[in-house]
C-alpha cells in the first residue's frame, strides 16, 4: 500500500474542557454568589465601576439585550478569594461543593449583584449605595429606563430595582396606570438567563493565563499576585498576601518599607531553588513554600538587619538595587549568625561590586543566580573569582559622577556618604535620614556643598556642578535656611563661629581638610578634585581587589595598598571605617 507523502502532525489532547457556553438564570447566578459557591480570586482587581456604569449595565438588562459572557473557573481548590462582594459577609463555599471563581465579569456581576439587593459598596474611604437605583416607570423603551439620580423624575414615576423584587404595589405606592411596567420589569429579572462559560478541571496556572488573557485593561497578571492565589491554604492559615503585608509592615517600621512584593518573593524562590526567574517561581512547591516561609522571612529580616548595621545603610531608599536583598536573604537564611573576619569582607565585597559596576540595572534574573552560587562560595570561605572589573578611581568618579538619584552607582556613594553619619555643620547632631525624602532627587536634604547659584557667569558645566562629589547629605532646615545659595567660603566660616567642632562635622561629610579641598578659597576645581579622590580610595577599600579589576588600570591603580591606603601625604583620617 502507498504511503502518503504527507503524515498529518498528531493533535495534542486538550488539556481540559473545551469552553462550553451555557445559559444561567440570572438568578442562580446570583443565589450562586449568596451561598458562597461564586468567589471572586484575589488576582481580579477591586470593585471600581460607578453608580452610574451600573446603572447602564441594569438597564440594557431590563430592555432584554445581552450583557455579556461571564467565564467561571470551576475546580475544588480553594485560592484567597474575596469574600464581600457589595457590602455583604458570604459565606464559605459548602463542605464538598466545587468552587466557582469569576475569570471575567466581575465587575457586571458586582454591579447586578449590589443593584438587586439594594447595597451600599464601600471603596477608597466612601460609601455608595446601590439601593438608589431606580426605574423611570414614565420612560419608553427607547429611553434610559434605569437612573442613578432620582432628582431626574418625579418620585412618583420611580421604583428602587430593589424594592421592585421585595415589595408589593401598595408598598411601592405606585399608580394604577403603572402596574403593568412593574410586572414586566418583575418577570424580567427571574427570566432573564446569562451566557455563562465554565472552565472545568484546569490548573490555576491555565486559569490565570485564561484571566490575563481576557482582561480589558490589558494588565497580565503579576507573579506575586498568582503565587497569592497558589499558595493559599485555609486549613494551615497561610495567605500569602496577609503575610506579606505584616512583613513589610515590619520593615517600614524600621525605615526598609521600600522592599516590593517581588523581591520579597525573589528572595523566598531563591532560598527555596537557588533562581529567581518567574517560571521556576511559579512552580515552586505550595507545600514547600508555606514551610520555608517563616525561616524565609526571618533571612530577609537579618539581611536588612545587615544592612542597616554593618554596612550602615539607614534606609531602603539608599540600596543601589533593592535586589540586593536576595542574595543577601539566601546567605542568612544559610548562616543565621553574623559573619564576621574573611566572611563578612567578602560579602560586603559582593555587595560593592554590584553597586559599582551596576550590575543588576539588566539581565536581573541570571545574575541574581550567578551571585547566590557566588554566596555559595563565601559561605564555604572562598573568595568568588568575578567577570566583571570595578575599579573606582578617582579618573572614573569624575567621569561618571553626575548626580541622578536613581543611578545605582550614585546610590552605592550615597552609601558610602550616608555610613559615615553625617552631621549638623551648625551642632555636629546627626542629620536625619528618612525615605520620604531620599526619594526625591531634588530634596533639599540632597545639599551642593558649592551652591550651583555661586557658579552662575564662571562658565562651568552643568555636569560638573551637579556632581556627586559636590553633594552631602544635611537637614533640611539648614539647606533652605541658612545656607541657601552662599558660597562655602561665607557660611562655613558663619558655621566655624557657631560650631568650635565643625572639623569633626565635614570630616563626616568626607571633607576632612578645609584647607586642602580649597573651600575657604572657593575654589572649587581644587574641591572637586580634592574629594573625588577621597571617595575613589574610601571606596576602593571596601573592595578585594582581583586581577580582572587591575587590567587596563593607571599604574597608580595598581600600586593601591588595599589594606591601607592612606598613604605619606595622603589626607588622614579619623574616623571607623564601618
Amino acid at each position: 500500500m502507498q504511503m502518503p507523502n504527507h503524515i498529518p502532525a498528531r493533535l495534542p489532547s486538550p488539556p481540559m474542557q473545551l469552553p462550553n457556553p451555557i445559559g444561567l438564570l440570572l438568578t442562580r447566578v446570583m443565589d450562586d454568589i449568596k451561598r458562597g459557591s461564586t468567589k471572586i480570586p484575589q488576582f481580579q482587581r477591586e470593585f471600581v465601576w460607578s453608580k452610574e456604569k451600573s446603572a447602564k449595565l441594569v438597564d440594557s438588562l431590563l430592555k432584554g439585550f445581552p450583557i455579556g459572557t461571564f467565564i467561571l473557573w470551576k475546580t475544588h481548590e480553594e485560592l484567597r478569594s474575596i469574600r464581600n462582594i457589595g457590602g455583604i459577609a458570604l459565606p464559605p463555599t459548602p463542605r464538598g461543593d466545587s468552587i466557582q471563581y469569576v475569570l471575567d465579569g466581575q465587575q457586571r456581576l458586582t454591579s447586578l449583584f449590589a443593584a438587586l439587593n439594594g447595597l451600599s459598596v464601600e471603596r477608597s474611604g466612601q460609601t455608595e449605595d446601590f439601593g438608589e437605583m431606580y426605574i423611570n416607570l414614565d420612560a419608553e423603551p427607547d429611553q434610559t429606563i434605569v437612573l442613578a439620580d432620582k432628582s431626574i423624575a418625579p418620585e412618583a414615576v420611580l421604583v428602587s430595582i430593589a424594592d421592585l423584587r421585595t415589595k408589593d404595589f401598595d408598598q411601592l405606592g405606585i399608580g394604577e396606570e403603572y402596574r403593568s411596567k412593574v410586572r414586566h420589569y418583575r418577570d424580567v429579572i427571574p427570566s432573564y438567563q446569562c451566557s455563562v462559560i465554565e472552565v472545568s478541571d484546569a490548573t490555576i496556572d491555565t486559569a490565570t493565563e485564561i484571566f490575563t488573557r481576557i482582561n480589558v485593561t490589558g494588565r497580565a497578571l503579576s507573579a506575586f499576585e498568582i503565587m497569592v492565589a497558589k499558595t493559599f491554604d485555609h486549613a494551615r492559615g497561610f495567605d500569602l498576601s496577609e503575610t506579606t503585608r505584616k512583613l513589610r509592615s515590619d520593615l517600614r517600621d524600621i525605615d526598609y518599607g521600600t522592599i516590593s512584593e517581588m523581591v520579597i518573593l525573589q528572595a523566598v524562590s531563591a532560598i527555596m531553588e537557588g533562581e529567581v526567574s518567574q517560571k521556576v517561581i511559579l512552580q515552586l512547591d505550595k507545600q514547600r513554600f508555606i514551610d520555608t516561609w517563616e525561616d524565609a522571612s526571618r533571612a530577609i529580616g537579618l539581611a536588612v538587619d545587615h544592612f542597616r548595621g554593618s554596612l550602615s545603610i539607614p534606609v531602603s531608599q539608599l540600596l543601589p538595587y533593592k535586589g540586593l536583598l536576595v542574595p543577601f536573604a539566601y546567605f542568612f537564611y544559610r548562616h543565621p549568625t553574623p559573619p564576621s573576619g574573611e566572611m563578612q569582607r567578602m560579602l560586603h565585597d559582593l555587595f560593592w561590586r554590584v553597586s559599582l559596576g551596576s550590575r543588576y540595572s539588566f539581565a536581573l534574573e541570571s545574575r541574581l543566580a550567578q551571585d547566590i552560587r557566588a554566596i555559595d562560595l563565601v559561605l564555604e570561605g572562598k573568595l568568588p573569582e568575578y567577570s566583571y572589573p570595578v575599579a573606582p578611581t578617582k579618573e572614573f568618579i569624575m567621569s561618571n559622577g553626575a548626580f541622578k538619584a536613581g543611578r545605582s552607582f550614585i546610590k552605592a556613594i550615597l552609601c558610602l556618604l550616608a555610613a559615615q553619619k553625617p552631621k549638623s555643620f551648625k551642632n555636629n547632631t546627626e542629620v536625619f535620614v528618612s525615605n520620604d525624602w531620599l526619594s526625591r532627587a531634588n530634596s533639599k536634604n540632597y545639599h551642593h556643598f558649592f551652591p550651583r547659584a555661586s557658579f552662575r557667569g564662571m562658565g562651568v558645566d552643568e555636569w560638573k556642578i551637579n556632581h556627586i562629589a559636590n553633594i552631602t547629605i544635611v537637614d533640611d532646615y539648614l539647606n533652605k535656611r541658612e545656607i541657601r545659595a552662599q558660597k562655602p567660603s561665607v557660611y562655613i566660616r558663619n558655621f566655624q563661629k557657631q560650631n568650635a567642632e565643625i572639623d569633626r562635622a565635614l570630616r563626616s561629610h568626607l571633607i576632612p581638610s578645609l584647607d586642602r579641598a580649597g573651600v575657604l578659597d572657593d575654589d572649587y576645581d581644587r574641591f572637586f578634585d580634592y574629594r573625588c579622590g577621597i571617595i575613589a580610595r574610601r571606596l576602593a577599600k571596601k573592595l578585594i581587589p582581583q586581577e580582572i579589576d587591575r587590567r587596563g588600570q593607571p599604574a597608580e591603580y595598581n600600586d593601591l595598598d588595599y589594606q591601607d591606603l592612606e598613604t605619606p601625604g595622603s589626607v588622614q583620617f579619623d574616623f571607623d571605617e564601618e
